[in-house]
């Protein structure tokens, strides 16, 4: 019997190391295959690689945890992007973006409906032509809400410590998990599917506008999203942003999402202030289930031409759920050792209120404590290629 096995494992391990074979041997065919043109200067490999510790005061009935985290910093990715000049101003291009853990390599998690399957390209899978009247961008993407703001979230939503977490988390109800009030074309409110967006910067002013196609018959309504996103970019940065849901049976709508911003740059600092409004709704009963207001507060300072510190504050709080809430403080500094890698070191104390969830965290990992306040250190390396 256990030479039986020994055989099942070597057969078993010889049939792995025959498909990673295969798999390397692919992947270096289209590397170098006629017409994929890495070497051409409009096609470029790109990436981010960040990992750190995170250590928590407390993790759980009062004990402490230190682990390795992922992209504290900035997500974790690797990607492939590219142009084309077509002539009298006219360009073609591509983006393909794949998102990643660091502490494990696997994929990160997604926010998608269940039945979507492994998502290699998580972040961005489209194409799309650009001229002087602005872009058009088809496939998946990022949605031009979230882009609207990122001069103006306080911490210019970090992945560790910012209202990203109160964003993503506020608008994943329709997909994880969902089999009513569904909406399969929205990963956190931050990547859609399925969708056509036009962009152009008019002035001072760069907006978006964003439409996912519901794909269900006899409806343009169903499973569908808009959204809308401009920036000001003048003496101040004012920003502001709305995207609505609606889900895939009914029609009606599954979340409702809003958002204004302001940055003030003084000297070496900068000032901003960023209030987000989250609606979900049942459309089994037609009620408002949550209503989140996020607000934002903050100030970056470049002290050193190689360090900037950012202090912020954030109070975010469900009004229909009103245990839900949580008050938090970050301070941060970035050390630039160049303009591809960086030492971070971000500090949050959390003070979460006993029925606080994830929909008012600023945590990744969700809620660190209810009912308890916690502190949390990150520090990390993150470098750009």
């Amino acid at each position: 019997m256990k030479k039986g096995i020994r055989n099942s494992v070597a057969k078993g391990c010889k049939v792995a190391s025959m498909r990673s074979g295969v798999l390397a041997a692919s992947s270096l065919a289209l590397l170098v295959a006629p017409g994929f043109a890495l070497a051409d200067p409009s096609v470029q490999l790109f990436g981010i690689i960040d990992i750190g510790v995170l250590s928590q005061s407390n993790a759980g009935n009062g004990k402490s945890n230190t682990q390795m985290a992922t992209s504290g910093l900035r997500q974790s990715v690797w990607g492939i992007r590219g142009s084309e000049d077509l002539g009298n101003g006219l360009k073609a291009f591509f983006n393909l973006e794949s998102h990643f853990d660091t502490n494990n390599g696997e994929l990160h998690p997604t926010g998608d409906a269940p039945g979507h399957g492994t998502i290699l390209f998580r972040r961005q899978a489209n194409v799309g032509l650009s001229g002087d009247w602005g872009s058009i961008t088809m496939g998946r993407q990022y949605g031009p809400a979230l882009l609207a703001h990122i001069g103006t979230e306080p911490r210019a939503f970090k992945e560790q410590f910012s209202n990203l977490y109160a964003w993503a988390y506020d608008q994943l109800l329709p997909t994880i998990g969902a089999v009513t009030d569904r909406n399969t074309n929205n990963d956190v409110g931050i990547f859609f599917n399925n969708a056509i967006q036009y962009r152009n910067t008019l002035g001072p002013v760069t907006f978006g506008v964003l439409y996912s196609l519901g794909g269900v018959p006899g409806s343009f309504k169903k499973n569908s999203i808009y959204a809308l996103g401009a920036t000001y970019n003048g003496p101040v940065t004012v920003s502001a942003s709305y995207e609505e849901m609606f889900d895939q049976t009914t029609g009606d709508a599954l979340v409702k999402h809003g958002g204004v911003g302001l940055a003030v740059p003084f000297d070496a600092f900068t000032f901003k202030f960023n209030y987000l409004n989250a609606k979900n709704y049942s459309t089994v009963s037609g009620d408002e289930t949550s209503r989140v207001d996020a607000y934002g507060l903050g100030m970056d300072w470049k002290w050193h031409p190689s360090n900037s510190l950012t202090i912020a504050y954030y109070n975010n709080k469900d009004k229909i759920n009103r245990d839900d809430e949580t008050k938090n403080i970050v301070i941060s500094n970035d050390y630039s050792f160049s303009k591809r890698t960086t030492l971070y070191a971000q500090l949050a104390h959390v003070d979460a209120k006993k029925g606080a969830t994830i929909r008012t965290s600023i945590v990744a990992a969700g809620v660190p404590e209810q009912g308890a306040r916690t502190t949390l250190l990150n520090v990390g390396l993150n470098h750009t290629w």
